[in-house]
């Protein structure tokens, strides 16, 4: 791709992983672990002591930086080669919260999660009556005898079950509403809390959970960042969370295009191979054209990122297309599948169940809309 050609030590890091997701992260491997609703743990570990885990945290805590365009490559082929990328947790995104507006204590903290093969944390801000409204969010917090008192119910909540700590939004019922919000750094194991898987169609080896907060006490210092700047802290962690989503959709749409044009070429109808006939054609020359659009949105995003560029509108642009995109290709590929498509014998059924949670995860579609359309409102100025 000209502009973000991959140099030798990305083609290096790439072809590493490669090397570690044929050794532990087989489809069949994989199939088994969506199939029985459990962790790739085999996979995970073969990442973790190939060094990857920690890829994207600052040297001071042991980790490997690289850049944001780097770090989407390597995401993107992940998902490219393995249907189970989603379930793993790499450092980039914990470590920009924490590097940003974390204390030393708790980026080390997150650090030492990710050494032990946890997650670092997860993050406490979606609820029952909060999901795209999140000024809606009811989970308050109080002072107490000199601690901290937190109560209220978030859902929807991937890796409650893996976290030592939740970055946890909360209210300040007292506070005037610009400083009501402020996050909390809660561990997970404190007494008052709780936590109940909640079934879903795809995702299955990812717990998304119900957690409930019954005046958990916590000290004054946990605390994240400044008090009163919750919403402000938290918009980093969906900027890069929504280009991390944005890669994983490319991934999983080259994936199927790839075994979508495999099968084309083989698969004989009319005593032609079904690539020859021009609806195909058209289908797969539509499929390879989105993925190119994916790929460029996705690298000038993080390239973007990395030159310190705001990146608000960029971000959600971004997602919503490789969402909207990807589920489209991926669909496509199914339909040239045909009947076997259709068969959970083949892995594009479960592709398919786990990138719909793009269009819907880190921002919904029409939030993506409501924050692009605010933004190209004030960036463009219309001369007559």
């Amino acid at each position: 791709m000209i502009g973000f050609d991959r140099t030798d030590e990305q083609e290096l890091l790439l072809e590493s992983l490669r090397e570690v997701v044929s050794e532990y992260g087989s489809e069949a491997y994989i199939a088994e672990c969506e199939k029985n609703k459990e962790y790739p743990e085999e996979l995970h570990r073969g990442l973790h002591e190939a060094g990857f885990t920690l890829l994207g945290a600052p040297e001071e805590v042991g980790g490997t930086p690289c850049d944001l365009v780097t770090f989407m490559m390597f995401h993107e082929e992940f998902a490219r080669i393995c249907s189970g990328a989603y379930a793993i947790e790499f450092a980039a995104i914990a470590m920009t919260d924490m590097v940003k507006f974390g204390s030393k204590s708790q980026l080390e903290e997150s650090a030492e999660a990710i050494k032990q093969m946890k997650s670092p944390f997860c993050l406490g801000f979606s609820e029952p009556e909060a999901g795209s409204d999140s000024a809606a969010i009811s989970t308050t917090y109080r002072r107490e005898g000199g601690k901290i008192i937190v109560c209220g119910n978030k859902t929807f909540i991937s890796r409650a079950d893996r976290a030592n700590n939740m970055l946890c939004m909360a209210k300040n019922p007292d506070a005037t509403p610009d400083k009501a919000f402020t996050t909390l750094w809660v561990p997970m194991d404190s007494p008052g809390i709780s936590y109940t898987p909640i079934p879903k169609f795809g995702w299955n080896m990812l717990k998304s959970c119900d957690v409930y907060l019954d005046n958990v006490e916590i000290p004054e210092e946990n605390i994240v960042g400044a008090e009163g700047m919750g919403f402000i802290n938290v918009m980093k962690n969906f900027e890069i969370e929504r280009i991390v989503m944005a890669s994983t959709a490319l991934g999983e749409a080259e994936f199927a295009f790839e075994a979508a044009l495999a099968y084309a070429k083989q698969r004989v109808q009319f005593g032609k191979p079904i690539g020859t006939f021009q609806l195909v054609q058209e289908r797969l020359v539509n499929m390879y054209t989105k993925i190119e659009n994916m790929r460029h949105l996705v690298y000038k995003t993080a390239w973007l990122e990395d030159q310190g560029a705001p990146v608000n509108m960029q971000t959600a642009v971004c997602k919503r297309y490789c969402a909207d995109a990807s589920f489209e290709v991926i669909n496509d590929a199914i339909q040239i599948f045909g009947g076997v498509g259709y068969s959970t014998d083949m892995p594009l059924s479960r592709i398919l169940a786990n990138n719909r949670v793009c269009g819907i995860g880190g921002g919904t579609q029409e939030i993506m809309v409501h924050i692009a359309g605010r933004a190209l409102q004030k960036e463009y100025k219309i001369v007559k």
